[in-house]
């Protein structure tokens, strides 16, 4: 290396690793869980959700031991994510005096793994509802180790619980992967209801606050989001508030629609076409479809 590269290096360095930075894990404060290790956490739960489907072998149905001991070593390595990430929580936001971060973890740890058979559950009403929704679908197999719409589901179930328990940082970062691997953007504050069934799935978008009910088939293209941003006095943007729709049970929206709004409710039973764009509530039973001119 030339002297003069040497020399950038020398103080470029010094610059990159500042103590304040906003966007730095260091270890000298509080070390966050990198991304790749949150990723594994993810993977070794679906990988319990589906067992002997996401792995490299089948599973002994005999050997409960096992079982156990996979479980104990994914509970470990979520309360240790939690924790971390909840510790560094209490720089950024005024916590009470000697906020437990290691017993919130467990206890968040322990809500969701009470709620796995829950999950399983509906993920298994989510696969046949793709079985029964795409005759191209050969087998419940093919849906589960092929289908994007299943892996960006399932993630957005476990998640989902966590995000409920305010654990805001970790089911981002498994959305995002899942979204990265299919193309469903799926935010983890959604609430989607059993039977649902995100056909071919690239570029779906569905908001934080959309309300998602029983046996709902999406296309490839739909998005669920925002009309507007409301903002304070100050020009900052207001938050916590009900921006997405709500789509209630037995509704099928086609490819490429979109629909807006926190107000608007799409009725039980109706059929949104593919391109519409709809920005008010229509009732139950509608059938509402794009028409040129």
């Amino acid at each position: 290396m030339d002297c003069e590269t040497e020399a950038l290096i020398e103080g470029l360095a010094g610059r990159l690793i500042c103590r304040n930075c906003p966007a730095m894990n260091s270890r000298r404060g509080i070390n966050l869980p990198g991304r790749r290790a949150l990723i594994a956490t993810l993977r070794a739960i679906l990988s319990a959700l589906f067992p002997g489907c996401l792995t490299y072998e089948p599973i002994d149905h005999e050997d409960l031991d096992a079982v156990k001991a996979r479980l104990r070593t994914i509970a470990e390595a979520l309360a240790d994510q939690i924790a971390r990430i909840e510790a560094y929580r209490v720089l950024e936001h005024s916590r009470p005096e000697g906020f437990d971060a290691e017993g919130r973890a467990w206890t968040v740890t322990r809500t969701l793994f009470a709620r796995l058979p829950e999950i399983r559950a509906l993920l298994q009403e989510d696969v046949l509802a793709a079985y029964e929704g795409d005759p191209a679908a050969h087998s419940n197999m093919e849906i589960v180790m092929s289908y994007p719409g299943i892996l960006a589901v399932a993630t957005h179930r476990v998640a989902h619980v966590l995000y409920e328990e305010g654990v805001h940082l970790l089911p981002r970062v498994w959305s995002e992967y899942a979204h990265s691997r299919t193309g469903i953007d799926i935010h983890p504050g959604a609430t989607i209801g059993k039977g649902f069934f995100i056909d071919h799935g690239t570029g779906v978008v569905i908001g934080e606050t959309c309300v998602i009910g029983d046996n709902v088939k999406l296309y490839q293209g739909v998005t669920l989001g925002a009309r507007s941003f409301q903002k304070d006095s100050e020009g900052r943007l207001v938050k916590g508030i009900k921006r997405h729709p709500n789509v209630e049970d037995n509704v099928v929206i086609y490819a490429n629609a979109t629909i807006l709004g926190g107000d608007t409710v799409i009725g039980k039973g109706s059929i949104i076409g593919g391109n519409v764009w709809l920005a008010h509530s229509v009732p139950p039973g509608s059938r509402v479809f794009y028409k040129e001119g």
